[in-house]
């Protein structure tokens, strides 16, 4: 079912300062969007902005953290509880150069610091860290442990980790330390005093595993959501598309189409990763109702003919769900497409931001509404 409309004014990010994350010294964004696209070249820090937007709605916490610096391959060698060698998250590559020092930490969130989610490095006797102590008496009762202290609301956290000059040690004491890194009692909710974490789903760049469509289909079957991604594949296919629907066994599930003239349901996949992609977002959307879309490229897999239907769709039921959705591109044709849906939609609270970079330093360009009409109805580039 969907939500109420929700306006700009109870977006979680109706503004966005970053400073001190990955290559990111410094970037503040003065106003977000419903749907906000973020434009801009290779390398000039769109995916690590939905990285923090990803770690923002998590609250910091571990398995996200994690889950980002496996996805960019920043992995060193380490042990586990049981002294195997694994590889385990670099967390020096979270930090603006790779580097902490005493003073590095990472700032994410919008207005006042107040409501900011922060990351640091401190000592267990620095930090005010006092619930991990009494989880892992056995690591932290005699000698002070380096800790990544994630705060939020007044919140902490704790998460004890490695660094490479660790490495270089075979002593039992650093062994110690490193198994604790992937030690699986950080993984159960209740272990943190973290606030509650916002929903969020990420798609993007490849097209959306069975697994994740199987995962979105069961929350949105029978629903009205259901037939918004039926329409989503109708922006392509038109009325030839009739019903979608998952089988196969629990391993192994898969999306089939009803496609008119056909005497047997068709792949989703047959149709092209266009119709996977327009079907991943649809049911992304559904999935994150109160919460936050992240899609990174969004532009791959779909025609340029389609992009402003695209957009509306995605406009539209945002708006509808509430959902906050970041997206990026590197497209005209997607840019084009973004302003002529918002101009086309007068309720849309679309947002475009070019990101650049200066002297190495991260920028952000903000166009207003009427500034996105003037680029679609002249073809101003704005990449």
């Amino acid at each position: 079912m969907s939500a109420a409309p929700a306006t700009n004014h109870n977006l979680h990010l109706p503004d966005l300062t970053i400073s001190g994350f990955r290559g990111i010294e410094e970037l503040s964004i003065s106003r977000l969007g419903r749907v906000t696209l973020i434009a801009g070249k290779n390398g000039t820090g769109k995916t690590t902005l939905l990285d923090a937007v990803r770690i923002y709605a998590a609250r910091g916490r571990y398995p996200v953290l994690a889950d980002i610096l496996r996805s960019r391959e920043e992995l060193i060698d380490a042990v586990d509880e049981d002294s195997d060698e694994i590889l385990a998250p670099n967390w020096e590559a979270l930090f603006y150069g790779r580097h902490i020092s005493s003073d590095a930490r990472i700032s994410i969130g919008p207005g006042s610091e107040i409501k900011h989610l922060s990351i640091a490095t401190t000592l267990t006797n620095e930090g005010g860290i006092m619930h991990q102590n009494s989880l892992f008496p056995e690591y932290f009762s005699n000698e002070d442990v380096q800790v990544l202290k994630i705060e939020f609301q007044g919140k902490k956290q704790a998460i004890p980790i490695t660094f490479l000059s660790d490495l270089l040690s075979s002593s039992q004491a650093m062994k110690r330390r490193r198994s604790l890194l992937w030690n699986r009692r950080f993984l159960r909710d209740d272990d943190t005093e973290l606030p509650p974490e916002i929903r969020c789903e990420s798609l993007g760049p490849s097209l959306p595993s069975n697994v994740d469509m199987a995962r979105f289909w069961d929350k949105v079957a029978l629903t009205d959501d259901e037939g918004r991604a039926v329409q989503a594949l109708q922006l392509i296919y038109g009325d030839t598309v009739q019903r979608v629907t998952m089988i196969g066994d629990r391993r192994d599930r898969r999306a089939v189409v009803k496609v008119k003239g056909q005497p047997r349901p068709v792949p989703l996949h047959s149709l092209g990763d266009g119709a996977v992609r327009l079907f991943g977002v649809a049911l992304a959307l559904a999935n994150s109702q109160g919460g936050f879309l992240v899609i990174d490229e969004a532009e791959n897999g779909i025609h340029h003919s389609v992009q402003r239907d695209f957009w509306k769709m995605v406009l539209s039921t945002a708006h509808e769900n509430n959902v906050q959705v970041l997206a990026t591109t590197h497209s005209w044709d997607c840019v084009a497409g973004f302003a002529q849906a918002t101009a086309d939609l007068d309720e849309s609270e679309g947002a475009l931001v070019r990101l650049y970079r200066k002297n190495g330093q991260v920028r952000a360009i903000e166009y207003s509404k009427k500034n996105l009409k003037a680029a679609a109805d002249h073809g101003i580039e704005v990449r």
